[in-house]
């Protein structure tokens, strides 16, 4: 009996043991789909997670030139800046009737070590020319402030010429919270920063009649010429291309009214009381300022300079109002010079 019971045992057992091995079989196939499905899930969901944290961030300033939309909705405005190196920022404000061209012997040179941006405002250069009346400095500076921060600019030297370095000033001043802690240098060149005595051509600006024969009527090449000569210690400096450069805006309706509308407010309303405030102004700053300046004179940058504790003053020799124009190399070498500090 028990020979006879003995093999169909045997059989069961290896019956037995065939089903146990392939339900752990089985078992170990489910938990290496369900343990590959979550490592898929999990990559997906990491995958998901930087796009759209790269989504949300700031969009980065790739070398070379762009358009950057700002101010409201209802009436945005297209300002043209370029960008070239890398390193912390450098923005680059021109002065009034100028543009990006106004720093082309020294922006190579400051991209060498910098991310260089330089912007044309709005009124000027390539960017829009609306048909209205903001174009204070307060108005200008509201345009920098949004482009700072839409590009999320940080250890930010600002760089400003005349007019430019007005809205600079007016940067420095902004307490909005967004701003805090993101500029860290100011560059101060030959700029607007006193109620002053201003050239006898802004003050025809201000009168419709004078200003519409002056800026509609007499030739374009003519007025760049003439505001050259008085910006420039040394005319022989002065090249044909950087008059056509001057005078191209000035062939058309929106850059005269751009023109008109800015000198009308070169030196804004309330300026004198808002001067009081510079001895607020903690960033480092460098002032460099021409000694033969007929537009803004060498007063005003020594003036700035008592009123500015944190500030130095520079006197470039032989020079006019646009140092960074007439003057490159030692305006140039001031500039490296106060950033390697």
């Amino acid at each position: 009996m028990g020979g006879a019971f003995a093999t169909p045992t045997d059989g069961l057992r290896q019956a037995i043991d065939k089903m146990a091995t392939q339900h752990v079989a089985a078992m170990q196939r489910r938990l290496y789909h369900r343990v590959f499905g979550l490592m898929a899930l999990t990559a997906l969901v990491i995958a998901v997670g930087t796009a759209v944290v790269r989504a949300a961030a700031p969009p980065a300033m790739a070398d070379g030139a762009a358009f950057a939309r700002l101010g409201p909705p209802e009436a945005p405005v297209k300002l043209f800046y370029e960008t070239m190196g890398s390193g912390d920022p450098l923005l680059l404000i021109h002065g009034f009737g100028s543009s990006t061209f106004t720093w082309r012997r020294i922006a190579p040179a400051l991209a060498t070590t910098h991310r260089v941006i330089a912007v044309d405002l709005k009124g000027f250069g390539q960017s829009d020319k609306p048909l209205d009346e903001h174009y204070s400095i307060f108005d200008q500076a509201q345009l920098i402030k949004q482009l700072i921060l839409e590009k999320d600019l940080k250890d930010l030297t600002l760089i400003g010429h005349s007019y430019g370095g007005g809205i600079s000033l007016m940067l420095a001043l902004d307490k909005d919270p967004r701003l805090e802690g993101r500029i860290s240098k100011l560059v101060l060149l030959d700029t607007i920063a006193y109620p002053q005595n201003i050239p006898v051509a802004f003050k025809m600006m201000d009168m419709p009649l004078m200003s519409h024969l002056g800026v509609r009527m007499v030739p374009p090449e003519m007025q760049a010429r003439v505001a050259l000569r008085l910006a420039y210690f040394d005319d022989s400096k002065i090249g044909e291309d950087t008059v056509e450069t001057y005078a191209a805006p000035l062939r058309t309706i929106a850059g005269k009214h751009a023109v008109i509308q800015s000198a009308r407010q070169i030196v804004p309303h309330g300026l004198e009381e808002i001067s009081k405030r510079y001895s607020t102004i903690t960033q480092p700053t460098l002032i460099a300022w021409c000694d033969s300046d007929k537009i803004v004179p060498l007063d005003i940058g020594l003036e700035l300079r008592r009123n500015m504790p944190t500030s130095r003053l520079e006197v470039i020799e032989q020079c006019g109002h646009m140092p960074q124009e007439e003057q490159p190399e030692a305006t140039l070498r001031l500039i490296q010079n106060f950033l390697a500090r």
